[in-house]
């Protein structure tokens, strides 16, 4: 199998999604190669080529916010039925866009404006919740999917190999000033895994302090950056949502 290849526009899609349904994306990252502040291991797109949490030096290869706000309402216009959800998520994290609470602000007044019944989603690798500014424009959405893998700093090393200067500590405490999060949670196996005992021990005590409104668990769902992973048997991951659901949250797998 290979990974996917990196989305070419801003809008794509409607995709069929296991979680949200027919969803159409919305990508604010670079579309000639892939930006992010997380090097997943997991990763379906495949490995990072520039990693960083400060997009500053790639603005001009960033989507402008009046040309998100067209190309949506262009989109929107031409389908029929509508998509369920629109969700920003692409080829990087979408919360490090430096207009990003701008573009939540322009994406929610198409849909009100079209008097569509589409949520409007994230899918987060959480890293911007550090910032106020962004959990504001995050506060406004209708569905957070937030990413937490690892409840402790050497497994989020291990598997989400994060840019320099973010840490698990600091994402943890963005999450916890959100209200109503979904938390999203990958475990893998083979090579390097986030499933061993330790490993689930550390992950049940930050989410209990996220406290989430429900927890998202899953494996490799297409061709991983590192091919040596293998994905997670619906057994293992149904006991590591029972640690979940033992706290009083609610946690499905998929």
């Amino acid at each position: 199998m290979r990974n996917l290849p990196l989305q070419r526009g801003i809008i794509y899609g409607p995709v069929s999604s296991r979680r949200l349904g027919r969803s159409l994306g919305i990508n604010l990252s670079p579309t000639g190669h892939k930006v992010c502040s997380f090097n997943c291991i997991y990763c379906h797109y495949g490995w990072t080529g520039t990693l960083t949490d400060d997009l500053s030096k790639h603005v001009s290869e960033l989507p402008e916010p009046e040309l998100v706000e067209a190309e949506l309402l262009e989109a929107l216009q031409r389908l029929d039925p509508p998509p369920q959800y629109i969700t920003f998520s692409g080829n990087g994290e979408p919360s490090l866009h430096p207009d990003f609470p701008k573009i939540v602000d322009l994406v929610l007044g198409v849909r009100n404006n079209l008097g569509l019944n589409a949520r409007v989603a994230i899918l987060s690798n959480s890293t911007g919740a550090k910032n106020e500014a962004v959990r504001k424009a995050l506060a406004k959405l209708d569905v957070r999917i937030m990413k937490l893998d690892a409840g402790d700093p050497a497994v989020f090393e291990r598997i989400n190999r994060p840019a320099p200067g973010v840490v698990l500590d600091a994402i943890i405490e963005g999450l916890t000033l959100l209200d109503d999060v979904t938390l999203q949670s990958v475990f893998v196996d083979g090579a390097l895994s986030n499933t061993g005992l330790e490993d689930v021990d550390a992950w049940p005590e930050k989410v209990a302090l996220i406290h989430p409104a429900t927890v998202q668990i899953y494996s490799l769902e297409n061709a991983p950056a590192m091919p040596t992973l293998t994905g997670v048997p619906i057994e293992r991951l149904e006991a590591i949502a029972d640690r979940v659901r033992s706290l009083g949250i609610d946690a499905q797998v998929f």
